[in-house]
């Protein structure tokens, strides 16, 4: 009989992008390397990460901060940890006040987009979500984008699809979901930018709701 042990998946968003989203700022940088000094002495087995620079210098700046700890954790580029719309809503699902709002927003992308994404969407939640075979506990870090942290989160809330759609998250923030053999999915955390001073809080929000 195959057994299975906990899952803790830890999800923080890349850092502060440059305008043109090529590289971190300097704000960027100093969020990273501070969230990987929080996560200094924790069991984590792999890093994954989006393919876009932004993510994947978050990834090897936290990895540095790690490295005295636990040396040689991979590092593990993933499509399904990149950035895409991860599900595209019918106007019959959405809240009636709201659903011209969001299908416009929406629209703005590329139909090839809206096809890929929720392809994307499903292979992440296979790969990232749920128990994991064996009798030790499992602790990963993704690092990854704000659409795919709300998707995650939604799923284990087990929440409608669309409803990843409204949830923010900082960047560098932390977000720690466990899936339990036998246990409903739990949020331990989410968002928490305790490791950040308050000047580097809040980026990545839309300005109005900015702390």
């Amino acid at each position: 009989m195959t057994t299975t042990a906990a899952r803790y998946l830890y999800l923080t968003r890349h850092g502060e992008a440059s305008p043109d989203e090529t590289e971190l700022t300097a704000n960027g940088r100093r969020q990273a390397a501070l969230l990987g000094e929080r996560l200094r002495g924790l069991p984590l087995s792999a890093i994954h990460h989006g393919p876009l620079p932004r993510a994947a210098r978050t990834a090897r700046l936290i990895a540095d901060q790690l490295t005295t700890e636990r040396p040689g954790i991979p590092l593990r580029p993933s499509e399904p940890a990149g950035d895409y719309l991860p599900y595209v809503p019918e106007r019959s699902e959405l809240p009636p006040d709201a659903a011209g709002p969001i299908l416009d927003f929406l629209g703005r992308f590329p139909q090839a987009e809206r096809d890929r994404g929720p392809v994307l969407a499903r292979e992440a939640l296979a790969r990232f979500t749920g128990p994991v075979p064996g009798d030790e506990p499992r602790h990963e870090l993704l690092v990854t984008h704000n659409f795919l942290i709300g998707w995650l989160v939604r799923a284990a809330q087990d929440a409608p699809r669309w409803r990843w759609l409204g949830l923010n998250h900082g960047n560098a923030a932390l977000t720690v979901i466990r899936y339990a053999p036998g246990r409903l999915s739990s949020v331990l955390f989410y968002n928490d930018m305790s490791h950040l001073p308050p000047d580097l809080r809040w980026t990545g929000f839309p300005p109005e709701l900015r702390g």
